[in-house]
Parts: structure tokens; C-alpha cells; sequence
């Protein structure tokens, strides 16, 4: 069997994930407070985290965490390493890479709720470029902190890209997917949670789109996870244990109820196309969540050697002076039970 790293044993707890139809009243004790970030907009990918806020999830932990849209993985760990939030959802290579960095800044995982990666590069289907070598001295537009972007380097190694023929067309977020679309750039890169779905929203439908996955050339990564600092952690562990709980309840009730989680979406954010935002909700379970391992030992198991290897490649990739260590850059600490973490 697999082992995760700092494996813990699964307490005796029922396995019935659900959002309460009767929130528990406050408690007595003094709410715990974060401040949390996404990694991009809010939309399908992240209506588990809208469902646990508007669902009853974070009072039910005694939770007060508002839920702020983000500007890219990249962004993340840097917004979190400053104090800017508490708690953070991206990428986990992102992560990775800001920890090689800057060892001084206390950065940590302390959740991986997407298991696979979903940065690709995106182009035409109908147009010239068919491998990932293509791309060599074509532009790809992407805003600078996108998580894709940030990464294109070890996927361009991997795939046999020459890196310093890539052409940079820096974009804000609204604009990277029009740039494909009028043809103004080759491709973008990015989530393919984000640009699948926002490319169809422009008329460019998914049997249009020629995507080329990360993970597909060697790069088995796993996705995106939760991310606070050493600080935080001695500061507010059971504020951060319980975000952790309420999160990974979320995702798990938002598998369940997927319909239910995009009208929690919707009401949040009246403009959700819905149609848009389920389709992107399936792919962010299907592509991401979804996977044998988490099939078999829940959300958040986590293999030394499986982080290892995303650790190497990104600290080879970026010629970093520092390799963090799987147990400093990951821990399970504040992981509810495993019971509760299954599927």
C-alpha cells in the first residue's frame, strides 16, 4: 500500500459528508478569523468553496473567512508569504517554487484538494501547431502570475520546447482567451478549468481547442492545494484546522450536489452563466479531483516520492539554490480524519 506522507490513522468516524440542513447555533467562543485567497475568479471550479460559505460549512466550524477572487497561482504564495492573506488555494507547483526562493518565509501546504494538475498550453485545432515542439518560436499569451505561465518552463523542458524562442504576450486575465480567439497570439497557457470553459463562452467550443496538459509529458504534479505560513500556523492552528474541514467538507458536498453548488455560485454571483459554470465544475471534478488515489485513500493523501519528484523537477527546471524537503514543504497536520475525507 501506499504510504502519505505523515500518514495518520483513521479514526472511527462516519463517512457521511453533507452540508447541515440546520446550521449548528454560534457558539459561545469567539469566531476564528482568516483572510483567504483564491487563485483566479470565482467560478464552477471553485462553487465548492461558495457552497461551504453560503452552505453552512464555515459557521458550522465556527468560521468567519471571506472568500477573495485571485490573479493568478503565481500570486499566491507571494500575497500569503506577505501577510496579505491568511490561507490561500493554488497551485501546488507555484507553491513549490516561491518555497525554493525564499526558505526564510515559512510557506507550507496544508491541503492538496485537486490531485492532478490542470495547467496546459491551449491552442487551435484546426491550425498548424499539433505537438508542444511547434510552439518554438510562436507567442503564447497569458497574464504574467498565471499559474501556466509560471510553470511553462519545466513543461518546455520536458517537451522539448526551446524556451528562448517563446514569444511573451503579457494580457490581464480578460483578455488571454480573446488573444486565441482572434488570433492574435498562437496559444495561452493556464488552468484548464479557466481557459476550456472561457473559450467556449467565446465561441471557440472544447472539440476547438487543441490542449496540451503538463501532465501529459511527464510531469505527473499534483494540483492545487491550500497554503498558510509556519507563522499563521503557531498563530491560528485551530483557525486554520477548521478552514481545512470546511473546505474539504465543500468539495466533497459539491461532488455530491453539483447542481446545488453552482445555484450557491450563482446566487453569490448573479452573472454565473450556469450552463458555463457546471461544465467547468465536472471538469475541475473529472480532470482534477478524480483519480485513483484519492478514490482509494480520500482527498489530501499525499506520497513523499510522487512530491519529491515535483520538488526536483521545478527546483532543476528554475535553477534554484534551495530543494525543500516533501515533509517541510507539505504537512497533514491539520487535515481533518481520513473517514471524512473520502469520497
Amino acid at each position: 500500500m501506499a504510504q502519505g506522507i505523515g500518514r495518520r490513522a483513521t479514526l472511527g468516524l462516519g463517512m457521511g459528508v453533507g452540508l447541515l440542513a440546520a446550521p449548528r447555533l454560534a457558539r459561545a467562543q469567539a469566531p476564528h478569523r482568516l483572510r483567504f485567497t483564491l487563485d483566479w475568479v470565482i467560478h464552477g471550479g471553485y462553487a465548492f468553496a461558495v457552497a461551504a460559505e453560503r452552505g453552512g460549512l464555515f459557521r458550522k466550524h465556527n468560521l468567519e473567512m471571506p472568500i477573495n477572487r485571485g490573479y493568478g497561482s503565481g500570486r499566491v504564495p507571494v500575497d500569503v508569504a506577505a501577510g496579505t492573506y491568511d490561507l490561500g488555494f493554488g497551485d501546488l507547483t507555484s507553491q513549490l517554487r516561491f518555497m525554493a526562493e525564499n526558505p526564510d518565509r515559512g510557506l507550507v501546504c496544508v491541503a492538496i484538494l485537486y490531485d492532478r494538475s490542470p495547467l496546459s498550453a491551449t491552442v487551435q485545432m484546426d491550425g498548424p501547431i499539433r505537438e508542444p515542439r511547434q510552439l518554438n518560436g510562436k507567442t503564447l499569451a497569458a497574464p504574467e502570475f498565471d499559474g501556466g505561465r509560471q510553470i511553462f518552463p519545466v513543461f518546455a523542458s520536458a517537451a522539448g520546447i526551446d524556451l528562448a524562442s517563446i514569444n511573451w504576450m503579457s494580457v490581464s486575465p480578460e483578455l488571454r482567451e480573446p488573444m486565441l480567439v482572434q488570433k492574435r497570439a498562437d496559444g495561452i497557457t493556464g488552468f484548464v478549468t479557466s481557459t476550456a470553459m472561457s473559450l467556449k463562452a467565446l465561441g471557440m467550443d472544447r472539440p476547438q481547442q487543441r490542449v496540451f496538459y503538463y501532465r501529459d509529458y511527464g510531469l505527473d504534479f499534483y494540483g492545487s492545494g491550500l497554503v498558510t505560513t509556519r507563522a499563521v500556523l503557531r498563530e491560528k492552528p485551530e483557525a486554520i484546522r477548521a478552514a481545512v474541514a470546511a473546505l474539504t467538507e465543500g468539495m466533497l458536498w459539491a461532488w455530491r450536489n453539483p447542481a446545488e453548488a453552482v445555484a450557491m455560485l450563482k446566487a453569490r454571483e448573479p452573472l454565473t452563466d450556469v450552463a458555463i459554470e457546471a461544465e467547468r465544475q465536472q471538469i475541475s471534478f473529472d480532470e482534477l479531483m478524480l483519480s485513483d488515489k484519492v478514490r482509494q485513500h480520500g482527498l489530501s493523501f499525499v506520497e513523499a516520492d510522487r512530491l519529491k519528484r515535483q520538488i526536483d523537477a521545478t527546483v532543476d527546471t528554475f535553477r534554484l539554490p534551495n530543494r525543500p524537503a516533501p515533509e517541510a514543504a507539505y504537512t497533514d497536520e491539520y487535515l481533518p480524519p481520513r473517514a471524512l475525507r473520502m469520497l
